[in-house]
Parts: C-alpha cells; sequence; structure tokens
C-alpha cells in the first residue's frame, strides 16, 4: 500500500495496520513507525494511539497479540467454569510413608463401618490429625470431602447458595450437602475457629438432615444410609490440646464402644 493510497483512505485504523504489516509484517518497531510516519506525513503519536491495542512492550507492536486474545477468551467462555463434583473422583491418595499412631485404628475402624458417627478429634496443631483421617480414607477407598473453618465460614460457605452462571441464578450445593448426598466422609478442619455462623451444621450433627430454606428441599441421612437408622448416635472425644476438628462419616450412627 503506498503513501497516496494510505491518504486516499484516510487515517482509519484498519488502513493503518495493512499498510504496517505490507511493509513490515506482523511486528515491528518504534522505528518502523516513525519511517512509515515520515513517508506518509502522518504525527506518530496520532499513529501509535491507533496502534495502542497491539503494543506487547516499549517501542514494539504485534499485529497477531489481538487476535489471539480475541481465541483464548473465546475458548474460555466456552469451557465450563468448573468440574462438577459429581465427577471428580474425592478419594485421596494413598501416601507409602504414612505411620499409623494414636487413634488411627479407631478413626479406621469409624469410617469402615459406614455409619453416621460424628467424632472429634483434638491434638497439637501439626501432629496429624488430618492426615491420619485422610490416609484412612485413602485406604479404604472412601472419598473425603475437607472445609477448612475459618471465623468468617458461613452457612453460604457450608449448605450453599446461589450462583451466577451463564446469566441464570442457579443453586449451588455447599460441600456439606456434597458430603450428604455422595456418602462422603466431611472433615471440617480447624472447627474451633468457627463461629455461630456454622449453627446451621446443628440439624446434621444430630443425624437428622437439613432443609434448604432457600429452595424448600430436605436432604435427609438417610438418603445416603447403608444400614439400620435406628442406631445411637455416640461423639468420640480423642486426647487434648490446641487445635480441634470435626470428623463426620455422613451415614447412620454406630453404636459399638471403641
Amino acid at each position: 500500500m503506498t503513501s497516496v493510497q494510505t491518504k486516499q483512505m484516510g487515517l482509519s485504523k484498519n488502513g493503518i495496520i495493512d499498510s504496517l504489516q505490507d511493509l513490515y509484517g506482523t511486528e515491528f518497531t518504534a522505528a518502523d513507525v516513525r519511517a512509515w510516519c515520515a513517508m506518509n506525513g502522518c504525527a506518530y503519536q496520532t499513529i501509535t494511539n491507533k496502534l495502542v491495542d497491539y503494543k506487547v512492550g516499549r517501542g514494539k507492536w504485534n499485529l497477531e497479540v489481538a487476535k489471539k486474545t480475541v481465541k483464548e477468551l473465546e475458548v474460555n467462555y466456552a469451557a465450563p467454569a468448573a468440574l462438577p463434583a459429581v465427577e471428580q473422583n474425592l478419594i485421596p491418595t494413598k501416601d507409602d510413608t504414612f505411620v499409623q499412631f494414636g487413634n488411627y485404628g479407631s478413626i479406621k475402624k469409624i469410617i469402615q463401618s459406614r455409619l453416621f458417627y460424628p467424632t472429634f478429634i483434638t491434638g497439637l496443631s501439626g501432629n496429624g490429625k488430618t492426615f491420619s483421617v485422610e490416609q484412612a480414607c485413602a485406604q479404604l477407598g472412601r472419598e473425603l470431602i475437607r472445609v477448612n473453618i475459618t471465623i468468617e465460614t458461613d452457612e453460604d460457605d457450608l449448605i450453599g447458595g446461589f450462583r451466577l452462571i451463564d446469566g441464570n441464578t442457579v443453586w449451588h450445593n455447599g460441600p456439606v450437602i456434597e458430603a450428604l448426598q455422595r456418602g462422603a466422609i466431611l472433615l471440617l478442619d480447624e472447627i474451633d475457629l468457627a463461629s455461630n455462623k456454622i449453627l446451621c451444621l446443628q440439624s446434621i450433627l444430630e443425624g437428622k438432615g437439613v432443609f434448604l430454606k432457600k429452595i424448600g428441599k430436605w436432604i435427609d441421612l438417610s438418603l445416603v444410609s447403608t444400614s439400620s437408622p435406628q442406631q445411637t448416635l455416640k461423639v468420640k472425644v480423642a486426647t487434648t490440646d490446641d487445635s480441634l476438628e470435626l470428623m463426620c462419616s455422613m451415614r447412620p450412627s454406630w453404636s459399638d464402644s471403641l
């Protein structure tokens, strides 16, 4: 494209880009732009203002950048925002270096029973409380959903809430409801840090299920039960000190003493 043709087309963005690409290809520098401006009688600042979408560095432009960005956005938009939990494998990976200790045998027995048995596990921070539950699930092939509790954790984080997906408001299950429906082990890590915002778990810990008032749906523990719902609810409290965790096997209660 000659300077005469460029002047005839005016200083349109597309005309400038086509002309620069004909002369210098898709990548060019400030020196190239200045030379083009001298040939076409244009101000350097005016031209660079029209090329701002293609700038990749100081005094450097790449005409392919915007095209790649658009393609990436199209691919990302077409892809699902997140993999639905039902399609994920939530069984922890076995660690060959794990050494059984403390109440590991009791924890494993509770999980193996496949019965609803809320369990408190206490002990010094870093002594392997969470790891022992993970490895018990790994060895038994049980799914584990772990939730780290903070003072800000509330009903929306645990039970679920409405999310905006593709312009529509859709109910999204929280980790507790997901554990109930999958029959997974629910591990509430550092539960001693929680506030009264987690009182939504009270009926669940009593083995009575939960009513999702926002969508008018009842989730019953018996829906995932594999044994008699007439078993007695018990709580196991282990050792002392510091950090506190709650492990719930989302099945009806195991009544045998440990």
